[in-house]
């Protein structure tokens, strides 16, 4: 086969492949309720819009948004009757806007916040990352996942809903990273060892 013919095969062949989703992030610690706690705000003077990305959730839920404290009224985005990539428009936010996004449980009646204070069992029921974009034409933002069962029946594994929030920045707290870790534990050795140093000193 020639040249030619070989690079016109593979181009029909590359013509004919789907383009290949990169992965949706997922949480890695399922069973484990996450620790980490997340402050939101809008990034920017504009429209906030949130992108369904998938859910396992036996139950029927939906999305809804609180802007500074106050519940904007617009609910949507349920998991039984939305495809991956639909998306909604919670109007527009004022830069530095206090964000808190809610699932309502339809089922159960429960709505489960992302911030952790305000839900019922006391447990953390999201899971939040940067999400670079890609998939199903969602552009890169802000990843929220769900956790839709009370503290003592969950199975934490924060996949019971998930969305792709634009315009949204956010604020980590709670427990530090590895990297962090690494670093507390080689201040504390530096701490230790300048102490032992100083009581050889003051005995000497």
């Amino acid at each position: 086969m020639s040249a030619l013919l070989k690079c016109a095969a593979v181009a029909v062949l590359l013509l004919g492949t789907p383009a290949v989703q990169a992965a949706i992030p997922i949480y890695e610690n399922p069973g484990i309720t996450n620790p980490t706690l997340y402050t939101f705000t809008a990034s920017a003077t504009g429209t906030l819009t949130a992108y369904y990305a998938g859910s396992t959730a036996g139950y029927t839920e939906d999305l809804g948004l609180l802007v500074n404290g106050v519940d904007t009224g617009i609910y949507g985005l349920r998991n039984k009757s939305s495809s991956v990539g639909d998306v909604i428009n919670f109007g527009s936010v004022m830069a530095g806007d206090a964000l808190t996004f809610f699932t309502r449980i339809i089922t159960s009646g429960d709505r489960w916040y992302s911030t952790k204070s305000l839900n019922r069992d006391g447990a953390n029921h999201i899971w939040s990352t940067a999400y670079t974009g890609g998939d199903f034409g969602i552009p890169a933002g802000t990843l929220v996942a769900f956790e839709d069962l009370p503290a003592g029946t969950s199975d934490f594994n924060y996949n019971d809903e998930k969305f792709i929030f634009t315009n949204v920045g956010s604020v980590v707290s709670g427990a530090p990273e590895p990297a962090m870790w690494a670093l507390m534990l080689g201040g504390f050795g530096l701490v230790g060892g300048s102490l032992r140093r100083q009581s050889r000193i003051v005995a000497g």
